[in-house]
């Protein structure tokens, strides 16, 4: 009977999996000069998202590519996080900061496009968001904007929630 049951699971497993987007969004080399020659080390860094408003990112390190990217994607899957999508767009307009990179990120009206650079795209697109302005200011390190993007996502404000807290419904709140 156990044999069964974990048949189950490894079918949920891949079911779950399947339902996930993963974008590599930077792959970087390094070398290490050793005795024998250059030893080559690999990072990558890797958004993923379910479309349906669910978002994360990972950075994994290791000797070669894939092993770089399974452990990305594993990180990415153990970090997702809720980002409010009404209408296809984001709620507000809002501006994350991580070290010295900037992002905004502005709501915009349906059949606008993701109008945003690679990796605030990236999360963009894996979030399910279908129509959004961005800009990118300051430094363009892949990771630092990645990171400003997520402080983007953790400071927007969700109706339902504000609702709730405020003790109203959300007609109440919309007029």
């Amino acid at each position: 009977m156990e044999h069964a049951r974990d048949r189950d699971r490894d079918r949920n497993s891949q079911e779950k999996d399947k339902e996930f987007i993963e974008k590599l969004v930077k792959l970087n080399r390094t070398a290490k000069v050793v005795k024998g020659g250059r030893r080559f080390s690999f990072s990558a860094l890797t958004v993923i998202g379910d479309r349906k408003g669910n978002v994360g990112y990972g950075f994994g390190k290791a000797n070669d590519v894939s092993e770089a990217i399974r452990k990305s994607i594993e990180k990415a899957k153990r970090s997702l996080v809720p980002l409010p999508v009404k209408n296809g767009t984001i709620p507000h307009e809002i501006e994350g900061i991580f070290k010295a990179s900037r992002v905004l990120l502005k709501p915009a009206c349906s059949g606008t496009g993701i109008i945003a650079g690679g990796p605030v795209r990236a999360i963009m697109e894996a979030g399910g968001v279908t129509d959004v302005l961005s800009k990118s200011i300051g430094a363009s390190s892949q990771y630092n904007v990645v990171k400003a993007t997520f402080d983007c996502i953790s400071k927007m404000m969700d109706a339902k929630v504000i609702a709730k807290n405020r003790g109203k419904s959300l007609k109440e709140l919309w007029g």
